[in-house]
């Protein structure tokens, strides 16, 4: 297949990701887009969702045995249905979805290892119902499922600076447990050779302390213990990066600017600036695996389904990074 597709794995079918899906397929960015748009969900559901919103789409069913020889259409929905029986076509979140959520990304998956996808994305998934306490996030997942555990890494992306948390869905209590000098220095080797073959660019990153100001009331800090260490390997190694700098001025605009990619410790250190800083605009990239994954940042924010509020921003930057990043 010459212009492979762009894997789409609907995720929780109660989230606003429809919504934006249609919102996608309206607007005048995706007519002269290059790649066709796979989706992979229930036509049940999405039928109803679009009924519901005032949407109006046909679709062009595809499956695993047609693949090769359909026409691909962005100006209706390209489309791998899974069943799924649920009688409304929205509802609260529960774990009802997971068998559904599963079936999407085995598909979705067993596309990419055939190399018939270039890039996953997927819709939002709720952790607390579909991974059941097994894995903290999509990144673990995905890793889990084509066997690169220890390899993932969550780059949340933004043309202007990224951040890395080296821990992802974890209890604070349990982050200074988790962080260690060989998954800091592993993780800055993968985002490293991904700026420089993809984005055709020699990263400068910033590594943020654990503790307030860097400093702690023991006479051995995790900042000398662990994160300077990984600092001195990573400089040897020719990367460019400083460090340890305390989290809550590593954000400001002067900082800002000299970075390309702040490394922080734990989630929220660095995703909480990230989002106030650039909202909708950046885009969630799972490092490490035998393929790209992307998916849009924002949840399943189900609060707001239906009102035709929901921004689609991040999902139009997901497809902008792919027409910029070179994927056969």
């Amino acid at each position: 297949m010459k212009n492979k597709p762009i894997i789409i794995v609907s995720g929780e079918p109660y989230s606003i990701f429809s919504e934006i899906f249609f919102k996608l397929l309206k607007s005048k960015f995706i007519r002269n887009y290059n790649r066709p748009l796979l989706l992979i969900g229930s036509k049940n559901m999405i039928e109803k969702q679009m009924k519901k919103m005032n949407f109006s789409f046909t679709f062009n069913l595809i499956t695993k045995k047609n693949i090769d020889e359909v026409k691909f259409n962005n100006k209706k929905i390209n489309i791998i249905n899974v069943d799924l029986n649920f009688k409304k076509p929205f509802d609260k979140i529960s774990n009802k979805s997971s068998n559904y959520i599963k079936k999407c990304f085995d598909i979705g998956l067993d596309l990419m290892k055939k190399k018939i996808g270039c890039v996953l994305i997927n819709g939002p998934i709720s952790k607390k119902h579909f991974f059941n306490g097994k894995f903290n996030g999509v990144t673990e997942y995905l890793a889990n499922k084509t066997k690169h555990n220890d390899n993932e890494v969550m780059l949340i992306y933004n043309k202007s600076l990224s951040v890395c948390p080296i821990t992802t869905h974890i209890p604070l209590k349990d982050v200074s447990k988790k962080i260690s000098s060989s998954s800091i220095i592993k993780k800055i080797i993968t985002i490293n050779e991904f700026y420089k073959k993809k984005l055709k660019k020699t990263p400068i990153f910033a590594v943020t302390g654990l503790n307030p100001h860097c400093e702690s009331n023991f006479k051995i800090s995790e900042e000398k213990k662990i994160i300077n260490p990984a600092i001195k390997k990573a400089k040897k190694k020719k990367i460019k990066i400083r460090g340890p700098f305390p989290a809550d001025t590593i954000f400001s605009k002067i900082n800002k600017k000299k970075y390309d990619v702040i490394i922080g410790m734990y989630h929220d250190q660095v995703l909480t600036p990230m989002k106030a800083l650039f909202n909708f605009n950046a885009i969630n990239i799972t490092l490490g695996l035998p393929f790209i994954r992307i998916s849009p940042d924002h949840g399943t924010n189900n609060q707001m389904l239906g009102l035709g509020k929901s921004d689609p921003t991040s999902l139009k930057e997901a497809l902008h990074f792919i027409k910029k990043i070179n994927v056969s």
